[in-house]
């Protein structure tokens, strides 16, 4: 694409400033004409897009003069995610794929019993999928017997919008041990929703009357293989496509056409078993790629065409599971199992470790960073605060209500979910060590989650609210100061 050549055509103006960091490059339309620029999205200012050409200027371009996906993917803060407003949840781990809320002015402290319950949703079915939120209103899964189901609810006062039966569940052909049911959370993109299924079936729902646009399965039509305990990714929507990784040996990572299912790449990458990471959307180096992390390595894959860019080696064990961090050309990875973590430099022409050690082994809660520090639960030390550069823990804290969870990080706070017992506790996100600001429990809990089954479902903060899944209840908690 001749970038110069098509700027003049979007009647873009050039400014002068200093932006944020650029959240990624993708070639932008303008809807009219069909003519392009390729370039960095650096931000939003008013009802324009802020976007950096390769030669460093920026320019802002009117939402208005762009495509409809351009326009989401700027509105969804980068993410490709979410047509819907900037402070909407429409993927798991939020717009940039890092656990943080874009949320403020929350509350600081909470009183004694917690932060105000506002209502419970009780039928969202079996399972651990997590929840997203857009306009108003939550979309999440979950299995009643063996039918999987759709709910849609409203966030203003947890009232029914719609459930529709999606498709099967009989917890058969995966572990279910620990309960059956979805594993991964749903994602938004242009009025549909996607979610995954744990024998494999990637499902296209609309999102305003739970109707299914189109299915496919992983294994069928692309001989994936899961892990154990069935797919549990959470798709990812870049552009008009959506991206998920089936696993096996022939084609780890595909890339299909959001609206039709239809197959736009398939990565011949030689996966093994699919494992339960979400795939990152990042720009690395002038290059636009997936990075997916498997068992045995980390692998990035150019996003236009699925072709391997890189690999650099992990030591996985049982299973893999939370998604890696990648900030400045860097890639944070943890897994459980005693396993540890390591941060790779993406930066040159191959992947090189910088650290690696078993400071932070974490299950399947999640890492988020803030700063120069990382902040997750580790297997036996409890929460745990790293340093980014060096990998040396800095703090940890380990007591009942802290022991083994998932974290969300909003306004300077650390929420954490405590698996075992539902304990949420707010905690100051600072190297300086820790401090408590309140806590609560959970309530209710499900009477019908699998003994082994513990709580999973990772937080949301967004819009002032909590919301909190423990199998068939969804808990929204008021937490604006």
């Amino acid at each position: 694409m001749k970038v110069l050549r098509s700027i003049p055509a979007l009647g873009a103006s050039l400014i002068l400033a200093t932006f944020v960091t650029p959240i990624q490059a993708r070639i932008w339309t303008e809807a009219a004409s069909g003519k392009t620029i390729d370039g960095e999205m650096t931000g939003l200012k008013g009802e324009n897009v802020l976007i950096k050409i390769r030669s460093g200027k920026v320019y802002t371009i009117p939402l208005s003069r762009l495509s409809a996906e351009d326009q989401a993917f700027a509105k969804s803060g980068g993410s490709g995610a979410s047509d819907g407003a900037a402070g909407d949840w429409a993927q798991f781990r939020g717009p940039k794929q890092d656990g943080h809320s874009p949320d403020t002015g929350l509350l600081k402290e909470w009183p004694a019993g917690g932060p105000k319950k506002l209502w419970t949703y009780g039928k969202a079915g079996l399972g651990y999928s997590g929840h997203i939120i857009v306009g108003g209103k939550l979309y999440t899964f979950g299995t009643e017997g063996t039918t999987l189901r759709a709910v849609c609810v409203n966030v203003a006062d947890g009232s029914e919008v719609w459930s529709k039966d999606i498709g099967t569940d009989p917890g058969a052909g995966y572990n279910t041990g620990w309960g059956n049911g979805p594993r991964g959370a749903p994602t938004f993109s242009e009025g549909r929703l996607y979610a995954l299924a744990p024998q494999g079936d990637l499902i296209c729902v609309d999102a305003e009357k739970g109707d299914t646009v189109w299915t496919k399965n992983l294994p069928s039509e692309f001989k994936g293989q899961a892990g154990g305990w069935g797919y549990a990714e959470s798709p990812l929507v870049d552009g008009k496509k959506v991206i998920v990784a089936p696993g096996g040996n022939e084609s780890g990572i595909v890339a299909l056409d959001k609206t039709t299912g239809d197959v736009i790449w398939k990565s011949p990458v030689k996966a093994g078993k699919a494992e339960y990471a979400t795939i990152l959307n990042v720009e690395n180096g002038g290059k636009h790629q997936y990075i997916r992390l498997f068992e045995k390595f980390i692998v990035g894959v150019d996003a236009e065409t699925g072709a391997e860019l890189w690999q650099s080696p992990w030591g996985g064990k049982t299973a893999v599971i939370p998604t890696p961090i990648f900030a400045d050309g860097e890639l944070f990875v943890s897994s459980g199992y005693g396993v540890g973590c390591k941060l790779v430099d993406l930066s040159g022409s191959s992947p090189k470790d910088v650290w690696e050690n078993k400071e932070l082994k974490n299950h399947h809660g999640g890492v988020v960073r803030v700063g120069d520090h990382l902040y997750g639960f580790d297997d036996g030390a409890g929460l745990v605060c790293l340093e980014w550069k060096t990998g040396k823990m800095v703090w940890n804290q380990k007591d009942r209500g802290l022991t083994k969870g998932s974290v969300h990080f909003a306004d300077g706070k650390l929420y954490c979910l405590n698996e075992q017992d539902g304990t949420v506790t707010l905690v100051d996100a600072t190297p300086d060590g820790f401090k408590s600001n309140g806590s609560f429990v959970l309530d209710p809990q499900s009477t019908r989650r699998n003994p082994q089954g513990k709580v999973w479902t990772h937080p949301v903060v967004i819009g002032g609210k909590l919301y909190l899944r423990d199998q068939e209840f969804i808990s929204c908690y008021d937490v604006k100061g």
